[in-house]
Parts: C-alpha cells; structure tokens; sequence
C-alpha cells in the first residue's frame, strides 16, 4: 500500500472519553448491551452449556486500557430454508444468504444488528458476542436449489452479516456453501471485510472461470488505528487490499465498497480508498452513507461518545443533514446514499475519484445463469422402532 500522509484527514481514533460515557471494550465495537424493541421484561443469560465457547483469537485490536471484553459464544442452529428473498428496489440481488446469525467483527454502525432482536438478544454486545451458526447450511440450501420453482438468478452471500467472520475458521459453513455452487454451477455474489476469503481462492478461481462469482470487499479507511475502533476484529485495512490483489491475481473479479461513509470519521478517506483499490486491481466501486436503523442509533451513539467525544454532536448533526433532519431515513432510493447538500458533494466526490482511478469504466459483471445443474438430494427417512430408529438414506 502506498504511503498516504494520515495528517490531513484529521481522524485521530481514541480521543478519550468522558466520565459520562461507557468504558471501551478490548475487541468489542459496542461498548454495552441495549435494549431492543421487543424487550418486556428482563433478560436472563443462558446456561453455560447452553453455548459452544469459541477463542476469539483473530481480534486486530492491541491490549491497552480497555476494559476485558465477553468471549465469543456460538450456539448451533438447524434450519429448514437457507435462501431469503429480497424486494429492495437499491439493492442489486434478489435472493440472499447468512449462514450465521450475529456478526464478531463488531462493527458498531451494523445495519444488521436489529436482527438480533428478533432472537431476543440485545443488538449491542449480543449481537457480537452471542452468534448462531446454521450448522445444517449446506443441506438446506441443497434443498431449496432443488426445489422446481427455484428460479436462477445470482445469490449473495453476507448480505447481513460477514460470511467470513472469525468463527468462519472452525464452522466452514461459507466454503461448504461455495463448493456446492460450484457443484451446480449456481452464480453467487460474496461480501466481506475479511481477508480469510483468500483461503477459498481455489473455489473463487473455479468459480470465475466459469463466470460464476463476483467478489465485493468493504474498506471503510485505511488507518489501522482507526479499524481497530471502528472494526474491531475485522481484517486491517492494508490486508483487505492484499486480498484484493490476490483475488484479481488468480483471476477473480472485484469490486470495493467504500461503505459505510461517517462524516467527520471516515469520510476524509473516500477518495484514497478508491485509489488504493484501484491499484490493487479492483474494477468497479461503490459507497453507501451511514444508516442508522432501529436500535442502531443506541449502540452507534454509545460507541461516538465513547471514542469521539470531541465531535460527537458534529457527527449526529451533519448524519441529520443527511437525512432530512431525522438520524435515520429508511425510504428506498434515499436510504444508502442521503439526500442533500452534503449527500450532493459526497456523490461528486466519489464520482470524480472513480473516474480518475479506472473504476466503474464498464458494467458490473453480468454473471452467468445458464449453467445451472440441479443438486442431486439426500433424503433421509426414519422408520421408528421402541428401542431405536433406524434410518435410510436415498441418493
């Protein structure tokens, strides 16, 4: 990565924080649990053997001051579809996949984090302490690609949360996922932060081969200072380019996501995230600006104040500017990008970027559909008996 003069961007990570704020957490992007929407009593935790404890062994972060953060809990789920469908008109698939629920790299502006709700677990700490894994992923996605009235189009994978998380090292639920695409020659879009994509390089490279994957990788800045705030335990930037490059190298087409942009913390860095990406090899580009959905506000909120108290109110402001006067503007067409003067000047500056570092010159990929070979099914019949089953398996 080129040396980039950090001195104009003005975007100093850890500034201290008031006695009124809550401590940082080593690791941690949330620096508490808060409430969720469907809370009506109080929470209890769970057993100790209700959950499988999982070393969190892959943080960016360095041992500092910070208060000790919870361990990384993983419960094992079984699921009865994998494939989620998608009616956004500003988001560019139709069918999705999240092959865990819960995300480790704590990022504290995740728009995913109010899923967490749903499961009655907080979208503060919870949401990237306590993950759930779809241990039967494969099986269930093999059931639905073999469905009759599955229609062909591409899926996307982390679409909600990272499908190369830490806990993706143990579980392998992601590359389960990828060789079963390239079984039935399925197209499929990936989204990560995470370097631990190159470890699946020999499914991409096949994949592409055949024009069946198109990789998206998020660069949110290129400090690593600043990653270790704002990403705790995703990959540091200058390994998200590397891996760029090594997915272009083997042939893989990439695109970056300069996304979220956060006014007065990482929106300085726009137009060298594109430059560093280009020169990695990426093609194409893209930004979204920080959405702040649900109990979204609170954690964000809480982790601004905590690391950024001397501009906190300056960064809630110009993110109202941004949306109306509201902190968060959940209308489709104006929800990634904002509306406005400042959503005008942002939408300039990532033009003129794009177009001086080569990228977005042609259309996205348009992957390839025709392919598609139908899964052969598993099914597995159980004949009970009082002392045991027994059980048959067809191919």
């Amino acid at each position: 990565m080129a040396n980039i003069d950090r001195s104009s961007f003005a975007v100093s990570a850890g500034s201290g924080s008031p006695a009124t704020a809550p401590a940082a957490l080593r690791g941690r992007g949330a620096v508490t649990n808060v409430g969720h929407r469907y809370q009506s009593d109080t929470r209890v935790e769970p057993l100790e053997n209700e959950w499988a404890v999982e070393a969190a062994d892959d943080c960016v972060g360095e041992e500092g001051d910070a208060a000790p953060a919870p361990l990384t809990q993983v419960r094992p789920e079984q699921v009865r579809t994998l494939l989620s469908r998608n009616d956004s008109p500003d988001i560019p698939f139709e069918l999705a996949i999240n092959p865990y629920r819960g995300c480790e790299h704590g990022c504290a502006y995740c728009y995913a984090r109010p899923t967490h709700a749903y499961l009655g677990y907080s979208p503060g700490l919870d949401f990237e302490t306590k993950l759930t894994a779809k241990v039967n992923a494969v099986s269930a996605l093999r059931a639905d690609l073999a469905k009759r009235s599955h229609r062909v189009s591409p899926i996307n994978l982390g679409s909600a949360t990272d499908i190369y998380q830490p806990i993706e090292r143990q579980w392998r639920l992601t590359r389960g996922l990828l060789e079963l695409m390239l079984e039935t020659r399925h197209p499929v879009t990936l989204v990560t932060k995470n370097a631990l994509v190159e470890r699946d390089l020999d499914l991409l490279t096949a994949l592409a081969e055949r024009n069946l994957v198109m990789v998206y990788v998020s660069i949110t800045t290129l400090d690593a200072d600043m990653a270790r705030t704002l990403e705790p335990r995703a990959s540091a930037p200058w390994r998200r380019l590397q891996a760029v490059r090594t997915l272009t190298a083997a042939g893989v087409p990439v695109g970056v996501l300069a996304a979220p942009m956060i006014p007065f913390i990482n929106d300085a860095f726009l137009e060298a995230i594109l430059a560093e990406a280009a020169g990695a090899g990426a093609r194409w580009g893209s930004y979204t600006v920080i959405r702040l959905p649900w109990e979204v506000h609170a954690v964000f909120e809480q982790w601004l104040r905590t690391h950024f108290p001397d501009r906190a109110e300056r960064v809630l402001h110009r993110i109202e500017d941004l949306r109306g006067g509201r902190r968060n503007d959940p209308r489709f067409g104006t929800r990634m990008r904002g509306t406005g003067l400042w959503a005008d000047l942002l939408r300039q500056r990532f033009s003129l970027a794009a177009r001086k570092h080569g990228l977005n010159l042609t259309p996205r990929a348009q992957l390839d559909c025709q392919q598609f070979v139908p899964p052969v099914t598993r099914i597995l019949s159980v004949r009970s008996t009082p002392t045991s089953p027994q059980l048959s398996l067809f191919v």
